[in-house]
């Protein structure tokens, strides 16, 4: 029902927005359709994890490998796409996402217990990692520059009200039904995108002969898998009691990282790097990113310590506490196309200057919560910290990826993509840590305020970073 109202907000803000051809408008259609049902099985795992432990029997650690499996896989794949989109047909790329997705789905519904589960929410990530710079690669080749704001906002809905309903989904199938429901829900929507898919979508953009460089796949996994293992187990045990071992794969992915980068920028000589970190030359581009990276981390963040504090000090339940958050996602994400407009017109500055304040507000008021706030002052802190996010993120993925050549589409989106899914971990593992040391030493409500407070501070940066945003031309018309 909430996809087929996205797809249909899409269709007309699209077919309004710009006189693109009927095949543009399936084809981008599809793709957010697709991109909103990946986005929210990301999310619905969040709620079932303690109905997981009971019904499969296993404990807490072992459980958050369904969540961190599925983050590493992402972080793995992401940075191939560039590669990947750049070989193959988008019609290809599509099926193999949704194929991916699909399968790893019905696998996930059928699994008899935790391992063949977690094999499922891998394949389920290999997909879902492919789908967002899919979509992001071909808004750029099909929408005329001058729309691209209006358009980019309805990745908006996506991104934003895809993981607010995550929860709220999954908190009353789980209230009615067993949590295999979970994937038996998204599976019929995923197979009807698949075929929509596999019947309308048609290939945009022009393939290349790209050359795969084997030893940059391999340096993905412990480069980008390493950061983000080492930073969300770090931030999940507290920053102790957990061993060496999160720190070992820090470490080794800071250095295996910092090879891959040396890698790519010596293949970049013979224009064929695995992720083409020439997108960082276009100023806008790095600004940009850097304003997401920032942003990410609050949001992430605040995804994960909400939802504590609703349950733990104001002692509501998961159903109650995903009908608390939902009014802020629904609000980020129907705003999308409205601030996607507003871009088209007036620019990046005001509105990410505005949305970065209210950012910085908003989570300063959180850091003021104790165990006697009212639910209804909370809930109104998270819409507005909702409308400040989407006053950022819309136009900074245009105007970031605005001055790019068309060949370099699909490694700034898949560059912006990986940096998103590790500024989560880092938002996430980070504030999670200060929460769990300062809760140890001073109660909950103390910790929950300085992990909010810390995020504030983060929050700063991204004022000063919006300050900086600036129209972007097209390719061609300079950086």
């Amino acid at each position: 029902m909430v996809v087929d109202a996205t797809a249909h907000q899409a269709a007309v803000d699209v077919t309004t927005s710009s006189r693109m051809s009927r095949e543009s408008v399936t084809v981008i259609v599809t793709l957010l359709v697709a991109t909103f049902v990946v986005i929210l099985n990301e999310t619905i795992m969040n709620v079932a994890l303690q109905r997981l432990m009971t019904d499969l029997h296993i404990d807490a650690p072992t459980v958050q490998w369904l969540a961190t499996g599925f983050m590493l896989t992402m972080a793995v794949v992401i940075p191939t796409t560039g590669f990947i989109l750049q070989r193959l047909t988008t019609r290809a790329v599509f099926l193999l996402a949704m194929g991916l997705f699909s399968g790893g789905t019905l696998l996930a519904t059928l699994a008899p217990g935790f391992e063949v589960l977690l094999l499922a929410r891998i394949v389920q990530a290999g997909g879902t990692a492919i789908m967002l710079p899919l979509l992001m690669t071909t808004i750029l080749t099909l929408v005329p520059l001058s729309r691209r704001g209006a358009v980019m906002g309805n990745v908006t809905i996506a991104i934003s009200v895809a993981p607010a309903l995550g929860p709220t989904v999954s908190g009353i199938i789980l209230d009615h039904f067993s949590w295999r429901f979970m994937f038996g829900f998204v599976l019929p929507v995923a197979l009807a995108a698949l075929a929509i898919g596999a019947r309308f979508l048609t290939n945009v953009g022009e393939r290349n002969a790209a050359t795969l460089d084997f030893l940059s796949v391999v340096l993905t996994v412990p480069a980008f898998g390493g950061v983000v293992y080492g930073l969300s187990q770090i931030g999940g045990h507290g920053g102790s009691g957990s061993g060496a071992a999160p720190v070992i794969a820090l470490v080794v992915g800071v250095v295996c990282l910092v090879v891959f980068v040396l890698r790519q920028l010596k293949l970049q000589k013979s224009d064929a790097p695995l992720l083409d970190l020439r997108a960082f030359n276009f100023r806008m581009f790095t600004v940009s990113t850097l304003l997401m990276v920032v942003a990410m981390m609050a949001l992430f963040g605040g995804v994960i310590l909400l939802p504590l504090y609703l349950q733990n000090t104001l002692h509501l339940q998961p159903m109650e506490t995903g009908l608390a958050l939902l009014p802020g996602g629904l609000a980020m994400g129907l705003l999308g196309p409205v601030i996607g407009r507003l871009f088209d017109k007036v620019g990046p500055l005001p509105l990410t200057v505005s949305g970065s304040v209210l950012m910085v507000l908003t989570l300063w008021q959180f850091s003021l919560l104790n165990d006697q706030s009212a639910l209804w002052w909370v809930i109104v802190l998270h819409v507005v910290l909702s409308f400040g996010l989407a006053l950022l993120f819309t136009p900074a993925f245009t105007t970031g990826l605005n001055p790019l050549p068309p060949h370099l589409y699909s490694h700034g989106s898949a560059i912006m993509s990986t940096l998103q899914q590790v500024a989560g971990a880092a938002g996430t593992a980070l504030l999670v840590s200060v929460f769990a040391v300062v809760s140890a030493a001073s109660g909950i409500v103390a910790g929950m305020q300085a992990a909010f407070f810390v995020a504030t501070v983060i929050s700063v940066v991204a004022v000063v970073l919006a300050a900086m945003m600036r129209r972007t031309e097209g390719a061609g018309h300079g950086h």
